[in-house]
């Protein structure tokens, strides 16, 4: 007998049968992803927003187990998805290289830490890369994190990288120094649309994150503490273009802020604005190497201070730090067209140093020798230096081939002053070849500035003076043409002294500083 039911399922009974299909459907689904993991497979979870959790593709956070593979898993499933986020969760997760590709952004939540393995097998050498520059020596380098030729990729999040540097050890090769085959916590060469956001980063087993040859590139709200190992630089933007770094805080043994060029590319179109920078060294750095040059650079509203780090400086630096800043040319190349506003310097050594030297190294075996570089167009202005050491800052050229179009500008000078005539020596040596750094000379012949091989200089509203009583003089220009000092003030503990001191100086213009109240303003040599 066949009953038949024309008569439609009321609302309430299809309402019920949707929920029974649905719970079905679920139950399918958890039941294959549960058999997925069982059999082995790794499955793939994909949002609407392409995320890509690493912990899907076996990583485990618990700071023991090494993740690279599952990482790495992760960012190539990502990459052949078109891109999207590779997302670290709460956990710390062991890891060698990983390498990051073109359109993948690597998220960490909150407590989550990418953690280096100290295990050299963990770290195979990477290929050599096509843009080739001092620094790879080895035929290729060792980083955490790492890309050539990637485009429109980033590291974001509120995590940590931490490179363990105090764990980290040379590689037994014929090199030394920083090139010796220590990790870098991230190393991105050739590559172009970069953002780098609100990460931690810490503890690398030498730089701490290398941007090389790279272009268009955002680094905002990170904070870099890197006093683990040696060469502990903060963060080394190397031969790139269009470059913003902003609202950021560094505390580092080696370097803060470095530009370099350790290639052919210069340094050119860069921003650094609204950061806190400390080091043992130099807090805010264009060089050593120097080979493409910089050009159009602005620094501004930047603080640099004492570190907070209880650590002995590795290279047995002063605890306030070497410099301020630090502008230098010194293997070839041009340094032009650089602003630097609005700066606060608490301690260092040298408050400001610009050098143009010729150590004259070729970038690459079998490059060519560079020749003497050139040094202009530079512009200081609204600087409070104060709590500096006795060192005394300086601008300074080589025989021949002067350091031109200085303008200082609004700047404070306070430094710790009480050298007596046995502490310095008034005969600087010119060791063009040497290490750029004022370690060289330490205490100038000049408390305040030390002017040297320049050519047109304008110094306004400088301010200088000393804590303790001290034998030497506020300036002192050897070898400048073109010196104006006008509209500035002692408050030093040797008023009568003579405020500018030197020889070969030709077309100046000097004008008597308040404060001063001695018999001769200037006394030259010819």
């Amino acid at each position: 007998m066949t009953i038949k039911i024309n008569r439609p399922l009321s609302p309430f009974f299809r309402i019920i049968l949707f929920y029974i299909v649905l719970i079905f459907v679920a139950f399918l689904f958890q039941t294959t992803n549960i058999q997925a993991k069982n059999s082995g497979k790794k499955q793939i979870v994909v949002s609407e927003n392409n995320l890509f959790r690493i912990t899907d593709y076996g990583a485990v956070g618990n700071g023991e187990t090494i993740c690279t593979d599952a990482i790495q898993s992760a960012i190539d499933a990502c990459a052949k998805a078109g891109g999207g986020k590779v997302v670290f969760p709460n956990g710390k997760f062991l890891s060698g290289t990983i390498v990051l590709k073109s359109n993948v952004e690597l998220h960490f939540e909150q407590n989550a830490t990418l953690l280096a393995s100290t295990h050299h097998k963990d770290f195979p050498l990477q290929p050599l890369p096509k843009y080739r520059s001092h620094k790879d020596q080895l035929g290729g380098f060792y980083a955490l994190v790492y890309a050539e030729g990637a485009d429109n990729i980033a590291i974001t999040g509120n995590g940590t990288i931490d490179g363990q540097g105090k764990l980290q050890k040379p590689r037994e090769n014929p090199k030394a120094g920083d090139i010796d085959g220590r990790p870098r916590n991230i190393l991105l060469i050739s590559c172009k649309n970069i953002r780098i956001d609100g990460i931690h980063l810490r503890n690398s087993g030498v730089w701490n994150q290398h941007y090389l040859n790279c272009e268009d590139v955002r680094i905002n709200n990170i904070s870099v503490y890197n006093h683990s190992n040696r060469n502990n630089d903060g963060i080394d933007i190397d031969g790139c273009r269009r470059v913003v770094l902003a609202n950021s805080i560094f505390d580092s043994d080696d370097d803060g802020i470095t530009l370099k060029s350790t290639g052919a590319a210069p340094c050119e179109d860069i921003v650094i604005s609204n950061c806190v920078v400390s080091s043992f060294c130099n807090a805010i750095k264009a060089g050593t190497e120097s080979t493409g040059g910089f050009r159009n650079i602005s620094i501004s509203n930047c603080v640099v201070k004492p570190s907070v780090s209880k650590e002995e400086p590795v290279f047995k630096t002063p605890k306030t730090g070497i410099t301020g800043l630090s502008l230098m040319i010194v293997d070839g190349g041009t340094m032009e067209g650089i602003t630097v506003n609005n700066l606060t310097i608490n301690g260092t050594m040298a408050p400001i140093y610009i050098r143009l030297g010729n150590r004259a190294r070729p970038h690459t075996a079998g490059a060519p020798v560079p020749a003497v570089g050139k040094v202009r167009n530079i512009s200081i202005s609204n600087v409070v230096a104060y709590g500096a050491g006795s060192w005394g800052s300086s601008i300074t050229g080589i025989p021949g081939f002067p350091v031109e179009n200085i303008s200082l500008n609004n700047i404070q000078l306070f430094t710790a002053g009480g050298v007596k005539a046995d502490n310095f020596n008034p005969i600087v040596k010119e060791d063009e070849k040497g290490y750029p750094q004022p370690t060289t000379w330490e205490n100038l012949p000049a408390y305040g500035l030390f002017i040297r091989h320049v050519k047109n200089i304008l110094v306004t509203g400088l301010m200088v003076g000393t804590t303790a009583p001290d034998m030497r003089v506020p300036i002192v220009a050897d070898d400048v043409t073109g010196l104006q000092i006008k509209n500035c003030q002692l408050s030093g503990k040797n008023p009568k002294r003579p405020f500018v001191t030197g020889k070969a100086v030709k077309q100046f213009d000097i004008k008597k500083p308040l404060g001063w109240s001695g018999d001769k303003l200037i006394l030259f040599k010819e």
